[in-house]
């Protein structure tokens, strides 16, 4: 598989990564031996980027991870995430990083965490301390490379200013598009960019059911895209997508990952799944070229992306 650089630091990771979240949480009951199995097919397909936090499960996510890359560590590039609090407020304290790192380095059983990123912006603690202290842990070899996520022009400006930021996360896909506003700060400062959710949390793999229909622990049960009226316009988007994805002889979610790799050099869409067909599937999608023809095509089916906010109005990052 082809691989791109991230940032100006020297980041280099596979054009396609693989998100670990849904491993353990917010689809449904976890699957440790599927998503290790799947974990493992990514990295014979040349994956080498692969993505977990602390918040999926408290550890028990990034163990899963350890355990099943443990084989082929020094092959790859493990990201994990520190900011959350149990109960889903956040907590960039210097004291609380620290910690958080030293935990997830022993859940992964690995001496040194490639990407950290904040998991999101905490508004009590300047991002100059959370920078410097992911500097001071940079310093001692703790970790190799800063990321932040769901973070504006101003707070990646002024954490760039203490410690280079190699990579920013944010949802992107067919469905959500708002981050490309962003697009001309991370290239102005040399930030790559990593996109999260890339299949539109599993609508555009053409599976989606009403909510409701999930198991009670998935998060697409309250997902607006998944609502009466625009759902059944999500799944009309998708259907016509598949329909160009058919005349190409691919899949509706190569093509998406496939428009992703068509945004930049810079970014790298981190698919997450539990079948090791579907890593296999999703791979593939680095290898397949769309011509013009086939890029206004998709304009025209989803020209600013999905329907429906990608969440509730009370739970939007607010980018600053």
């Amino acid at each position: 598989m082809q691989h791109r650089t991230l940032g100006r630091q020297g980041l280099e990771v596979s054009a396609i990564g693989y998100g670990a979240m849904g491993i353990s949480m917010f689809y449904g009951p976890g699957d440790e031996q599927q998503g290790t199995a799947a974990i493992r097919r990514a990295h014979d397909l040349g994956v080498t980027f692969f993505d977990t936090a602390e918040l999926y499960g408290w550890g028990e996510n990034e163990k899963v991870v350890g355990r099943a890359v443990a084989g082929f560590r020094d092959e790859i590039v493990i990201a994990t995430k520190f900011g959350f609090t149990r109960d889903y407020g956040t907590d960039s304290r210097p004291e609380h990083i620290r910690e958080v790192v030293d935990n997830s380095l022993h859940h992964l059983g690995i001496e040194t965490i490639d990407v950290l990123y904040q998991h999101r912006v905490d508004p009590d603690v300047p991002i100059e301390d959370v920078a410097g202290t992911v500097r001071e842990l940079i310093a001692a070899g703790k970790v190799k490379y800063f990321g932040l996520s769901e973070a504006g022009p101003q707070t990646i400006r002024k954490a760039h200013a203490v410690q280079p930021v190699s990579v920013l996360q944010t949802e992107y896909s067919l469905f959500e598009r708002d981050v490309e506003r962003l697009f001309p700060t991370l290239d102005e400062l040399g930030i790559g960019f990593v996109a999260y959710s890339p299949l539109g949390r599993g609508f555009i793999t053409g599976t989606a059911k009403p909510a409701g229909q999930y198991d009670p622990g998935d998060m697409r049960n309250a997902d607006p895209r998944w609502q009466p009226g625009n759902f059944e316009r999500n799944v009309q988007a998708v259907d016509q997508l598949a329909q160009l994805a058919a005349g190409k002889g691919t899949t509706v979610s190569q093509l998406a990952l496939a428009w992703l790799l068509t945004r930049g050099e810079h970014v790298v869409p981190i698919p997450g799944t539990r079948s090791p067909e579907r890593v296999a599937e999703n791979s593939a999608a680095a290898d397949l070229t769309l011509d013009e023809a086939d890029l206004t095509a998709i304009h025209d089916i989803l020209p600013t992306g999905g329907f429906g906010a990608r969440y509730a109005e009370s739970a939007m990052p607010s980018w600053k």
